[in-house]
């Protein structure tokens, strides 16, 4: 089983101390459980609320309006009220809904962080926020209408509103009202205390959540790429020379030598490789192919530090204002702002951009005779068939479409709230587009997948490394040789699936692979 299935057991959530890997899984499917010793902070961080209240004293969320409204005093008789009109005037996104592992992710992370005791929620609040990732209580929260500051607020203010009754949940793939959901399972709906609806929707779960996943669904892609990569490299007879450790050693970035270090594995042992190291004419491979270890090496680095990032930012609270329990104190602040995150997407979508790039070239190389020295878009009747032409171009469709998504977000800002929250982060969409970015890719992939494959069928009786035979096994499981012309988009659809899935690094072991958290062997 590789780093990219669904794990068995559950995931223990220790507010502030989860780890990168833990929110990889809880992405998956993990079920989640709170350290019960967090509870303690809950409480200590509730009371001092109520200590704030006894005082009288205007404090921003608690007995106040929002936003600009924020000099409106609330009498003490309409807290609870204050509470729950949040919760429904800020429900006001469009939109498709959150995939439901992206939406269980945003509740995991909300639960983490109200959890660390600095929000001034009661126990019974985060006690039913975590039955409902127990009991598979999925809101249904329209993806769009945040702009990732002030929290992501509309997102979270649906995802809250199920914990009062209203709106609906996913549940098995159906859509059942809250409040008869709820029911259901043998729950009640929640009647906010004070500060607790501000604590619900504040905060950047719903950013963090998408580009956590987003960021996961990238380095799953990067593995696969490296090993198409070098599949596509021995089908083209490529050297591999240029993964000599030497010449990475010299330049010093751990991305670049943890690249070559993998491809130079994953094509150890090539009868192919052997075959032409004496004889062969050419002096140097296309930059597709030489230049993989620079590429994806630097792929790899700024992978490595957006994980960084967003492993600080799942660990965080992001609420405003943030309650301090040893002081009974109430400061508001900015942590709310999603910038971190928004800069964080914004690296993501180059990723993805250059390795659906990279992958693009390596399959134009294939189909091109003159540069692969293989049959033209590698069919062996050219002409009478087409083979390999179309998805190529398929292929460059993609590429093209990622690189008008990977516009910045983060240097756009548009006011809200009269003025009164005046920069914003554009974190929100920024994060989201990523997964439709990665679907591109994943596509792509797939189609280099497939021609890498046809590619070294006709190298036949020789053999790629043990590794690629291996890959090359798998595909041909699923998608046979291409002689003559077929229905292709069902091929293109099993290839894809395969590399979704991580069945490619499945297929060689993910220990040869560098991921986030490590360097190879």
């Amino acid at each position: 089983m590789g780093r990219y299935h669904r794990p068995m057991s559950p995931i223990q959530l220790t507010p502030g101390a989860v780890p990168l890997a833990a929110w990889r899984e809880v992405y998956g499917g993990a079920a989640v459980a709170l350290d019960a010793a967090a509870y303690a902070n809950i409480d200590r961080s509730a009371r001092a609320v109520s200590t704030i209240l006894a005082r009288g004293e205007p404090v921003y969320g608690i007995n106040t309006g929002f936003g600009k409204l924020a000099s409106v005093r609330i009498e003490a008789a309409d807290l609870e009220k204050l509470q729950r009109n949040i919760v429904l005037s800020h429900a006001a996104g469009v939109g498709p809904p959150m995939p439901v592992a992206v939406t269980r992710l945003m509740m995991a992370l909300k639960l983490a962080s109200l959890a660390q005791g600095a929000s001034g929620v009661r126990a019974e609040t985060v006690r039913l926020l975590e039955a409902l990732l127990d009991k598979g209580l999925t809101p249904v929260v329209p993806c769009q209408g945040s702009v990732g500051a002030s929290g992501d607020l509309a997102p979270l203010a649906h995802m809250s509103a199920t914990l009062i009754g209203v709106g609906s949940f996913f549940i098995d793939g159906a859509v059942v009202p809250a409040e008869r959901a709820l029911a259901e399972v043998g729950l009640s709906p929640l009647v906010l205390g004070a500060k607790e609806g501000l604590a619900l929707l504040n905060g950047t779960q719903f950013s963090t959540a998408y580009a956590l996943a987003a960021l996961f669904e990238t380095e799953m892609l990067f593995g696969s790429a490296l090993v198409t990569g070098a599949l596509a490299t021995d089908a083209a007879r490529g050297s591999d020379a240029p993964f000599d450790p030497r010449i990475h050693a010299l330049r010093r970035h751990a991305g670049q030598i943890d690249a070559a270090h993998a491809l130079r594995r994953l094509m150890d042992g090539s009868a192919i490789r052997v075959s032409h190291l004496v004889g062969d004419e050419r002096v140097q491979d296309p930059y597709c192919l030489r230049c993989q270890p620079q590429v994806m090496g630097a792929v790899l680095d700024i992978l490595r530090h957006t994980a960084t990032t967003l492993a600080t930012e799942a660990n965080g609270v992001t609420d405003n204002p943030l309650i301090f329990a040893d002081t009974s104190e109430a400061l508001s602040g900015g942590n709310f702002h999603a910038e971190p995150v928004a800069f964080a997407a914004d690296i993501l979508a180059l990723a993805l951009c250059e390795i659906g790039s990279l992958a693009e070239r390596r399959i134009a190389m294939l189909v091109d005779p003159a540069l692969s020295g293989l049959p033209a878009f590698l069919t062996p009747k050219p002409g009478l068939n087409s083979g390999f032409m179309i998805p190529q171009v398929t292929a460059a469709a993609l590429v093209a479409e990622n690189k008008q998504r990977a516009h910045p977000a983060s240097v756009d800002s548009i006011p809200t709230s009269a003025n009164q929250e005046d920069h914003v982060s554009m974190a929100a969409h920024g994060a989201r587009r990523l997964l439709e970015m990665a679907d591109n890719c994943r596509s792509i992939i797939g189609i280099e997948l497939l021609a890498a494959a046809q590619g070294c069928d006709f190298h036949h009786p020789l053999r790629s490394s043990p590794m690629l035979e291996r890959v090359r096994e798998l595909v041909r499981r699923h998608v046979p040789h291409l002689d003559d012309d077929r229905h292709f988009q069902p091929d293109l659809a099993r290839a894809a699936d395969l590399v979704g899935r991580g069945a490619l690094i499945d297929a060689i072991g993910d220990d040869i692979l560098p991921s986030l958290d490590r360097s190879p062997p």
